[in-house]
């Protein structure tokens, strides 16, 4: 009986899911994903190149999220952007919960017609971002090529990731954008993937992350 016990408890199914609601002066956000999914996404933040550039994030790292975004957005873009990144963080925090099991460290190289980005991580528990990257226009549409890295920064300081992420050459600010978010996705594809030979262990020689 105990033998089969020890079998049935190491063979669990672990959910990896996450949510947060983030409420300020400034926005209102509720946020939902699913690591183990298969890519959907349900998406409105107000901003509509940002939500292109979400659903990226969902389509390539093939996690199921949900985002409602409401924000002050007769100032600017920017607090509704940067508080997703917060919420969406933190949500991607709580569904890795200890980290058990994970690959923890990838890379992607996305090419996307004339730009060539790179994108570096570890789920670290040790928040950094290192963003390389420049934009030939201020703005793409309405959308201000600033709050690129503003996201970035808040999603990778509340999701304990060291995020790098480098545009080696590009021209065209829509294509540097994207290939920013698919690179992140991809890389967090592979990086929060669960390795079978690390049985549950936390991938650290630490023991915690």
């Amino acid at each position: 009986m105990a033998c089969y016990q020890a079998k049935f408890i190491e063979a669990r199914i672990v959910v990896r899911k996450g949510a947060v609601i983030r409420k300020t002066t400034e926005t209102s956000i509720e946020v939902a994903i699913d690591l183990d999914g298969s890519g959907a996404s349900d998406i409105s933040t107000g901003v509509g190149f940002f939500d292109h550039m979400l659903d990226q994030l969902a389509r390539h790292s093939l996690f199921d999220l949900t985002i409602r975004a409401e924000g002050d957005r007769h100032i600017d873009d920017h607090h509704t952007v940067e508080d997703v990144g917060i919420a969406l963080g933190q949500a991607l925090a709580k569904a890795l919960a200890d980290k058990r099991g994970l690959t923890r460290y990838a890379d992607c190289l996305l090419p996307m017609d004339e730009t060539l980005t790179r994108v570096a991580l570890d789920v670290s528990g040790r928040p950094f971002l290192v963003f390389r990257t420049e934009f030939p226009t201020e703005r793409i549409g309405s959308f201000d090529t600033q709050l690129v890295r503003e996201f970035f920064q808040a999603f990778a300081g509340n999701a304990g990731l060291t995020l790098h992420i480098e545009t080696l050459y590009g021209t065209n600010s829509h294509h540097i954008a994207e290939a920013s978010f698919k690179g992140v996705a991809r890389a967090l594809k592979a990086a929060l993937a669960i390795d079978p030979r690390q049985a549950g262990e936390v991938p650290s020689t630490k023991g915690a992350l």
